[in-house]
């Protein structure tokens, strides 16, 4: 049964799922940055996957990623509880994501066609595959600029393809990038190729990403030192629905060249 009213919302059993991260990196500021593989709770997740033929289907059984108990109903997002600054590292943006599938670590030089790719249909609501992202994750550090291109199904079905991708930098481990899809497309059923040169050293990741939520921009609070704590309620969540599966994890994008200690409260309503 769907949650349709706020009684509903309130009486439906509800459980809470801990992101927390203690530990930082160095980055460059503004741009996103993986948790996965920092200690904490749930423990560190190994970045490279260990699968560049077909690619994996995580799930939240997966070590990095929070436990999640079964669903009786359908498990939506109802709440977030966050913070924003810590020591003065400050949190420029969080994002959640239900990362759906990967591949990886490819090398710099890579031209691989992925064959018997298992599916991630049964995390998609309603069979849409609009909204879904495509993006590379650094898991060893590049020399020069990456170039990249990936063939993938478009949300209707439709072979389509990036273009190629320049980074621009040399990534650093831990780096994302958010690959711009095709013009007209919106969604991603399935990665096909990926290719990549220029570079001299370094792997990555390609994940396919489902965005569930986010936090806003935060602002620049560096004359902050204690923790500030945020609450984001079901106006701002959207009682985004997850699943007992789901494979969370969260991007960071600092305000500095250091990320903050990462605290996140995550309570999923079963209704």
């Amino acid at each position: 049964m769907a949650i349709t009213t706020l009684a509903q919302l309130i009486a439906a059993p509800k459980q809470h799922l801990t992101l927390f991260k203690g530990g930082t990196r160095t980055v460059a500021a503004s741009i996103p940055w993986t948790m996965f593989d920092i200690a904490g709770y749930p423990p560190a997740g190994t970045l490279a996957i260990g699968n560049t033929a077909n690619g994996v289907v995580h799930t939240a059984a997966i070590t990095g990623y929070p436990a999640i108990n079964t669903f009786n109903a359908t498990g939506y997002i109802s709440k977030v509880s966050f913070c924003g600054v810590n020591a003065g590292n400050n949190i420029n943006r969080l994002k959640l994501y239900d990362r759906l599938f990967s591949a990886g670590a490819y090398s710099f030089n890579s031209n691989v066609s992925l064959t018997a790719q298992p599916s991630y249909a049964g995390r998609v609501p309603g069979g849409d595959y609009k909204g879904l992202e495509i993006w590379l994750e650094t898991v060893t550090a590049f020399t020069g600029s990456q170039s990249i291109a990936i063939t993938y199904l478009d949300q209707d079905g439709v072979s389509s393809v990036t273009g190629t991708i320049a980074t621009g930098v040399a990534p650093t481990v831990g780096r994302m990038f958010r690959v711009p899809l095709a013009a007209g497309d919106s969604g991603v059923q399935r990665i096909d190729v990926v290719t990549s040169s220029v570079s001299t050293v370094g792997t990555f990741n390609v994940h396919v990403m489902r965005p569930l939520w986010h936090s806003g921009t935060l602002g620049n609070t560096a004359n902050t030192s204690s923790m500030e704590e945020i609450v984001h309620d079901l106006t701002k969540t959207g009682l985004v629905q997850i699943y007992d599966t789901s494979a969370l994890v969260v991007t960071q994008s600092a305000s500095s060249t250091t990320t903050a200690a990462l605290d996140l409260l995550i309570e999923v309503a079963d209704g």
